[in-house]
């Protein structure tokens, strides 16, 4: 299984930054990078997770997952989920500003009528 610190290493790594320049864009200290890419520190904060996530283009549910924040999902759920938003993109695109708040609210309004069930 694949650790904090790794998912974190070789995310900074694909996209090509050190650890100095990690910490430039992040105000994340050196020191501290340096901890949970070597599985030192194992449960940072949300808002840790949440910065590196979009600096290394990782989802942040992943590194909640990885970091044991919140339960992973399956596989084929993630792809359920995946597929369905990339509908929703697509289908969209040609949409006005007023047509997607009318299936925000559309959205909305089915996930509350199942949240009554």
């Amino acid at each position: 299984m694949e650790t904090l610190g790794n998912t974190l290493k070789n995310g900074r790594k694909a996209i090509g930054l050190t650890l100095r320049q990690v910490e430039e864009s992040t105000e994340i200290s050196n020191a501290y990078l340096s901890q949970l890419e070597n599985d030192k520190i194992k449960s940072p904060s949300a808002n840790i997770l949440y910065k590196l996530s979009s600096l290394y283009r990782i989802p942040l549910n992943e590194l909640l997952a990885t970091a044991g924040i919140i339960e992973k999902k399956k596989e084929s759920e993630v792809k359920e989920h995946d597929d369905f938003l990339e509908s929703v993109a697509f289908s969209s695109e040609d949409m006005t500003s007023e047509e997607r708040k009318e299936v925000l609210n559309y959205l909305k309004f089915v996930k509350s009528k199942n949240n009554r069930s």
